[in-house]
């Protein structure tokens, strides 16, 4: 299992459309995120910075593959119509990432 973290930006006249829509997650989506192998997801916002932090354990051997499959799946594309243009992607973030991938410096069960 690997724990990853994640951020972005959120457009602050979005937050209340972000938070409806993660209220009810399609079920297509969310079964696509168990199929690709993700637990324990969790996505926290930060006000007023405005910046969401998410969070998961990928439990797969092959995360680049389970990403592609899950970035061709037409619902999850779907999905991505209406949350990305809540989000505003980080200038630093490496070429072809919508979230930031981050390094984990610390962890303590």
């Amino acid at each position: 299992m690997q724990r990853m973290g994640m951020v972005i930006a959120i457009r602050p006249d979005m937050i209340a459309e972000y938070k409806r829509l993660h209220a009810a997650v399609w079920p297509d989506v969310l079964l696509q995120i168990a199929q690709s192998n993700i637990r324990n997801y969790t996505i926290f916002l930060r006000e007023p910075e405005n910046l969401l932090f998410g969070y998961w354990e990928y439990h797969g051997t092959d995360f680049v593959a389970d990403m592609a499959r899950m970035a061709q799946d037409p619902t999850t594309r779907a999905w991505w119509t209406h949350t990305d243009p809540c989000q505003s992607p980080l200038a630093s973030r490496a070429p072809g990432e919508q979230w930031a991938m981050m390094e984990e410096v610390f962890h303590v069960d």
